[in-house]
């Protein structure tokens, strides 16, 4: 019995420590895009300005991505499960 309470006290000391591992397994890094409107946009509630980029769709690229993706999972299984 003695034995079972030492291996209790001690896996529950283990989990309990386990739950601060990655706290101090980090670095702090300057931020060098910090304030700079085309990636995070002109406040942090509004979207980047990079997103603002819209291309037009070229068929071409559609038909080299459906073969690529028949040739990689088989044909008739591209957008399942999308």
């Amino acid at each position: 019995m003695k034995k079972f309470s030492v291996l209790l006290f001690a896996g529950v000391a283990i989990s309990l420590t386990s739950c601060d591992y990655q706290k101090n397994n980090r670095i702090e890094q300057k931020d060098v895009r910090q304030g700079d409107e085309w990636v995070y946009g002109v406040s942090p509630d509004s979207a980047a300005s990079q997103l603002k980029n819209k291309y037009t769709a070229n068929p071409e690229l559609e038909k080299r991505t459906k073969a690529i993706q028949e040739k990689m999972f088989g044909a008739g299984k591209s957008n399942e499960g999308a």
